[in-house]
């Protein structure tokens, strides 16, 4: 627990990679801004550390079922365990990572 705050002020706890997949609807308005918000928060918190999948479920509309994809957008983290969801514009950067478990 010594460094839980420093762990806290970096924003991230793992020290691996993520693999973050992000399904979006082709250019509706929260999905423009949650690929926009999605890479300012991995460039922040994650630089060098991140995969992220960007699919568009109008190109790609079975994946939405395969997935149990009911609203979009949603970010799906897939690793490390375990798997979280957000779904929404990602513009709230800290339920953002306090959902994906960045935080202690």
């Amino acid at each position: 627990m010594k460094n839980s705050k420093r762990n806290i002020e970096a924003g991230v706890t793992f020290n691996g990679k993520y693999i973050l997949k992000l399904f979006i609807m082709d250019n509706q308005p929260n999905s423009v801004l949650a690929v926009i918000n999605i890479k300012a928060i991995c460039e922040k918190y994650l630089k060098g550390r991140y995969e992220l999948d960007i699919i568009d479920l109008f190109l790609q509309p079975t994946l939405a079922l395969s997935e149990d994809i009911i609203a979009v957008p949603v970010l799906i983290k897939t690793f490390p365990l375990p798997e979280a969801r957000v779904i929404g514009d990602l513009s709230d950067t800290k339920s953002v990572l306090k959902g994906l478990t960045f935080f202690n």
